[in-house]
């Protein structure tokens, strides 16, 4: 799909907010008293945020019947994907234009993600377990540390409240045989809680090579996952709070296999772990005075067989520790002090030059609220045992103009050290790779009207040392390529027009290599488009209820891309639209169905891989009250 036609959609969008529309806030808003705390590590009513944040609930969750954590978050504006062959298989996100490992992933409030590769399975998660979804777009380095260039995400399992244990449970089958099941209770007895849950999923898949692509089956390539959660927590008398946490994903996917004996029932295929583990104490040192004390471990594991034998194993742990105090000055005002302790190790059969490092940071943040104007600054010191010591800053300023308007700027600096892979795997790592390093500045205006609410953001960044895969001779490498600039709007806008509610959003984006000639491969990159970043992404969902039934539908577009930092390689834009309906038998039982891909549209997010085409799914719910 190219500019020409995805402009004009996005125009008449944006004027259909001139129109006096008596309506609803829109379904993906926050409402004006819900607290979001990723932004800023603190618990922060969602009015007076200065970053770019969308939220995603249980209730949209379930709205929206997707089957994946990527299905949902490839809705978030300035956010694309690119996955290697349908459900279970290796899916890069990309925010902003920023490189797939740009994006900070915490879970319960511990970081997540693979040492080795730098990035999180996040095709793995089992949606059917998670509470909400945070994605707070732009830099938080000087919050997190390393890895929030583009972003960070927070997972947050399924939490228990209240008296009394409330079962859940939901079934589905579809298409490529495809099953999906979910189980759980939560619950509470007076000051703690607890939940607990299984989920399951089972597909045939497709095929993820094209039919006919030499040295590969032709067969479907099948996906399996077992996870499973639990939650606890209780408070005590004295206001001391304990809680913990635990999710695991287990993972099965088949490959294709290129076998020069090409046997019949062989081929290639991978077990995988995912695992995040957490325990946390709150507690009011005094009155004025918030202690978090809260530690954790993330592992992520997979072993990979080829022709029936074993191939080979990645096992990476990362440890964290963090203590956060936070100081309320005043009303509006709270000052925000700690450091943070993580450890990172890499085991397996590949012999890695190093395994572990550390790294220990220090931050402090201020937000203060007076009258009409909000602000955040904040200052991080990182030091990282194979880099060294990095500094970073946030500064952000917010300006009620009305009761319905807020103008918003920020400006921030955000770093990422190599992962192990870059640095040191066999044949592909560069141990002289220098930590990315960006500048981004962003300016934002946002309305909140009676009709509905509306947004729009512009940002730019700049990325030194940006760390990509290139091929020389060959062979693939890690290689610093120098510097980037990535430029671009977001426009967001939500009503309901004759009784549909609808929520729409418009990503323009300018992802820009700015490197010179490498002096060690020869090759020139400036000038060309960062790979797999299109330039344009539209998602426009539209729900109506009508008493027990209610109906929907989503559609999905972006512009083409390059699937190589040389530009060569042309993946051409696409769109996608989805229909859903839901029928509610009591307010405990619901059944509800989806057609994916209504139109069959045959496109590729990466070079040589399919993505499915048309599917239905049947899905029958229970929730307890």
């Amino acid at each position: 799909m190219s500019k020409s036609t995805l402009m004009p959609t996005a125009l008449l969008l944006c004027g259909v907010s001139s129109l006096s529309l008596s309506a609803l806030a829109a379904e993906q808003t926050l409402e004006l008293d819900q607290q979001v705390v990723t932004a800023t590590r603190t618990e922060q009513a969602e009015q007076h945020s200065l970053a770019a944040v969308t939220v995603i609930d249980r209730e949209q969750i379930e709205r929206s019947q997707a089957q994946s954590v990527p299905e949902l978050l490839r809705k978030v504006p300035g956010v694309s994907l690119a996955n290697n062959g349908g459900p279970g298989k290796s899916t890069s996100l990309f925010m902003r234009g920023t490189n797939s490992n740009h994006v900070l992933v915490l879970i319960d409030g511990i970081k997540a993600g693979s040492v080795t590769s730098g990035g999180t399975a996040l095709q793995d998660l089992p949606v059917e377990l998670i509470e909400r979804i945070e994605v707070v777009r732009g830099p938080r380095s000087s919050l997190y540390g390393s890895e929030a260039i583009g972003g960070v995400i927070q997972i947050f399992t399924r939490k228990g409240g209240g008296e009394g244990a409330k079962p859940f449970f939901s079934a589905g089958y579809g298409t490529h045989d495809s099953y999906q099941g979910s189980a759980g209770v939560s619950g509470g007895h007076g000051q703690g809680w607890y939940s607990l849950g299984v989920s399951g999923l089972d597909t045939d898949g497709i095929n993820v090579k094209p039919a006919g692509v030499s040295g590969y089956e032709d067969d479907s390539d099948g996906y399996r996952n077992l996870s499973g959660s639990a939650n606890a927590g209780y408070r005590f008398a004295n206001g001391l709070e304990l809680d913990g946490n635990v999710l695991q994903a287990k993972s099965h996917n088949d490959y294709d296999s290129v076998n020069s004996r090409r046997r019949a029932g062989f081929g290639a295929n991978a077990d995988g772990v995912t695992k995040v583990v957490g325990g946390r104490a709150r507690f009011a040192a005094l009155e004025p005075w918030r202690v978090t004390l809260q530690a954790g471990r993330s592992e992520d594991k997979s072993d990979a067989f080829q022709d029936g034998a074993f191939y080979s194993r990645f096992d990476s742990r990362r440890d964290s520790l963090s203590w956060q105090n936070d100081l309320s000055l005043a009303a509006g005002h709270t000052l925000t002090l700690g450091a943070d302790y993580q450890r990172d190790e890499v085991n397996g059969s590949t012999a890695y030059a190093v395994d572990s490092r550390d790294d220990k940071g220090a931050f402090v943040q201020y937000l203060g609220q007076v009258g009409r104007q909000d602000w955040q600054l904040s200052l991080r010191h990182d030091d990282d045992e194979q880099f060294g010591e990095h500094d970073t800053g946030n500064i952000g300023w917010g300006y009620a103009l009305s009761d319905e308007l807020r103008f918003t700027s920020s400006y921030g600096t955000a770093f990422k050290a190599p992962s192990f892979n870059q640095l040191y795997y066999p044949g592909f790592g560069n141990p002289d790779l220098d930590a990315e390093k960006s500048h981004s500045v962003e300016v934002g205006l946002a309305g909140k009207h009676a009709w509905g609410h509306w947004a729009a953001n512009a940002y730019r960044t700049k990325i030194d040392n940006l760390i990509a895969t290139i091929t020389v001779n060959g062979r693939s490498q890690a290689e610093g390529v120098d510097e980037a600039r990535i430029r671009g709007i977001e426009l967001v806008l939500g009503s309901e027009l004759l009784g549909w509610a609808w929520n729409a959003n418009y990503s323009l984006m300018d992802a820009e290599n700015r490197s010179k000639r490498s002096s060690r491969t020869g090759i020139a990159f400036y000038g060309k488009d960062l790979n797999r970043r299109p330039g344009q992404t539209f998602n426009l969902d539209v729900d109506r209820a009508f008493g027990a039934l209610s109906v929907g539908a989503s559609l999905s577009a972006q512009n083409s891309t390059f699937d190589d930092l040389e530009n060569q390689n042309e993946l051409a834009g696409f769109a996608t639209l989805d229909l859903r309906g839901e029928y509610r038998i009591n307010p405990q039982w619901r059944l509800q169905t989806r057609v994916a891909n209504l139109l069959d549209a045959d496109y590729e997010t990466a070079d040589g891989f399919n993505q499915p085409g048309q599917a239905v799914y049947f899905t029958v719910r229970y929730q307890a009250l």
